[in-house]
């Protein structure tokens, strides 16, 4: 049973079979204002990017694998890039070529790992 005031986090990844239109525009902001700091951004497709800062290497890498484990979890896998102090993440549905609900899910769950 879904509830209607379910918060995004709490949502399940639906995967993507390519047979539903990417968000609009309006999709988009609606649901950007559900996460924390995301960017939404635009090379070929649209896409979420989040930059965050850590301590040193090793607080970056820890975040990564915590990351990974819910990206294999929801089978919805971003693009990490991460170094010294920092981890840039990087969302999309590939099948679409753009956003979709699923992302903003992962972007939340990513969130609220940030604040346990």
């Amino acid at each position: 049973m879904i509830k209607r005031n379910m918060k995004l986090y709490q949502k399940k990844c639906i995967p993507c079979d390519g047979n539903i239109p990417p968000f609009s525009i309006s999709q988009m902001r609606y649901y950007c204002k559900k996460i924390k700091s995301w960017k939404i951004k635009k090379n070929k497709f649209y896409y979420l990017n989040k930059i965050m800062k850590f301590k040193n290497f090793l607080e970056s890498l820890k975040f990564v694998n915590k990351i990974s484990l819910i990206a294999e979890k929801e089978n919805h896998h971003p693009d990490l890039k991460f170094g010294w102090g920092y981890v840039e993440i990087t969302i999309l549905t590939h099948a679409i070529k753009g956003l979709s609900e699923s992302d903003f899910i992962l972007a939340s769950k990513i969130d609220k790992l940030s604040n346990s």
